[in-house]
């Protein structure tokens, strides 16, 4: 599942834990799967922050990777 993917089913999971009509079994399903989705989303914005960190621009305007 893309990132994308993955803020849209939030997205629809947090409409449907808003509609009154669930019972609790559904609710706690729905906030189980958004946790874990939030997690996998979490870390991959980590892993492109750390990659995007490391660029640095060179003089001439492109960018280069920094090694640590």
């Amino acid at each position: 599942m893309t990132f994308e993917q993955q803020v849209a089913r939030l997205e629809a999971i947090v409409a449907k834990l808003n509609d009154s009509k669930l019972d609790l079994a559904q609710a706690l399903a729905l906030f189980d799967e958004g946790v874990g989705l939030l997690r996998k989303a979490h870390e991959e914005l980590a892993k492109v922050e750390g990659a995007v960190s490391r660029l640095t621009e060179r003089a001439d305007g492109s960018f280069d990777v920094v090694d640590d």
